[in-house]
């Protein structure tokens, strides 16, 4: 009687703890954190801010961290021409790296532009993008300005460079660009 009975205390026990078990989830969370994220999502709606979202836009004037200066020359044929006639490079004798900016030149230009500046890169040769003109043809005036101003917006079908090279970079391809200026003209 004694040993039917404990099988029957334990059979009642395991019948128990069985039935109290969920099998479509988990039943113990190690670290709930982690699977209950405390923090907002980008889109989600909130009653932190007025407009009732979570994502706000950045303050007016803020200037986002790291490489990036906002270039103060707009986008448009004006700025263009301002740009051509005013703009002139901060980086001294000195610091201009020629290697740097041929490596640079290379890596980005000389596919479309040719790596002696001659409009003879690969993608033309190839007859992939046609009418790149040379650095030295008569009726190309660039400058400092109008190359520094290419590169930041780009230009007809040359897109921008800006995400590509930050400012530094920027100014010694367009010391480059001028150096091979000079050699195609000599």
């Amino acid at each position: 009687m004694k040993t039917s009975l404990k099988y029957s205390a334990v059979l009642v026990l395991l019948v128990g703890l069985v039935s109290c078990q969920k099998t479509s989830s988990r039943n113990y969370q190690y670290m709930p954190n982690m699977y209950e994220s405390v923090g907002y999502e980008t889109y989600q709606e909130s009653d932190a801010f007025g407009n009732g979202l979570e994502a706000q836009l950045p303050a007016e004037g803020s200037i986002p961290r790291g490489d990036f200066m906002p270039f103060e020359i707009e986008n448009t044929n004006e700025g263009y021409a301002f740009a051509k006639a005013n703009l002139k490079n901060p980086l001294d004798s000195l610091q201009v790296n020629y290697a740097e900016g041929k490596v640079l030149y290379e890596i980005y230009c000389g596919i479309c532009h040719g790596n002696k500046g001659d409009g003879k890169g690969k993608l033309v040769q190839r007859e992939k993008i046609l009418g790149v003109p040379s650095y030295a043809d008569v009726g190309r005036a660039i400058t400092t300005g109008s190359i520094y101003h290419t590169l930041y917006y780009g230009k007809n079908t040359m897109g921008s460079y800006a995400n590509q090279l930050n400012e530094q970079e920027r100014w010694q391809v367009v010391a480059y660009v001028e150096k091979l200026k000079a050699d195609l003209e000599k």
